[in-house]
């Protein structure tokens, strides 16, 4: 699917559900006409440990938070988790949880899921799908991953590291969309728009 993004919207403005600076630039420098409204902190205890079903429920319920707040209009939420084994791996608490992170996916393969659901309040239709990506990190020394922690970098990112940053030093090699890591797939948002708008 290699149409444009504005095309497939159909000038139909674009309400993102999220709090993210990269998702913002995906879709800004996708000329994509959009508004960004914070979703609810949504409680994610009760959420699924199942990693494609936990990041399509949080972000379907991020989208609907942002829905009940207007009319008329298409929202967008989206969700990433880092996932080594079975573990769900989201932001860190602080620098201390930071640093474990790290250490933990330090030369190891791991997993990282995109949800993005949309809810069109006009049509009455909500859709939802996710994007896999495979993650392999280098070997890191703990001086090289205090050093990243100090730049603030990894504070407020899944898994710890922003692969578009400072963090693609960690990074040997990935398999899949590399925008999917940053946090909004492309392609999987371009086949939810002609999804919702057929």
């Amino acid at each position: 699917m290699d149409c444009d993004l504005s095309k497939i919207l159909n000038e139909k403005k674009l309400i993102l559900a999220s709090s993210s600076p990269r998702r913002a630039e995906i879709l800004r420098k996708e000329n994509v006409d959009f508004e960004i409204i914070f979703p609810e902190e949504i409680e994610e205890d009760n959420i699924s440990a199942e990693p494609s079903s936990h990041v399509q429920e949080l972000s379907r319920k991020k989208a609907e938070s942002v829905a009940k707040k207007v009319k008329d209009r298409l929202i967008m939420g989206a969700d990433t988790i880092v996932v080594l084994g079975g573990e769900i791996l989201g932001k860190p608490k602080n620098r201390e949880d930071a640093f474990r992170i790290l250490k933990k996916l330090s030369g190891k393969e791991h997993r990282v899921y995109t949800g993005i659901a949309l809810v069109d309040n006009i049509g009455g239709k909500t859709v939802s799908d996710f994007q896999l990506t495979r993650v392999k990190f280098n070997q890191l020394k703990d001086k090289q991953i205090e050093e990243y922690i100090e730049s603030g970098e990894p504070l407020d990112k899944a898994g710890a590291y922003g692969i578009q940053g400072m963090g693609n030093f960690l990074v040997e090699k990935i398999e899949g969309d590399l925008d999917n890591v940053i946090g909004l797939p492309l392609r999987k948002l371009k086949e939810l728009l002609s999804k919702i708008s057929s």
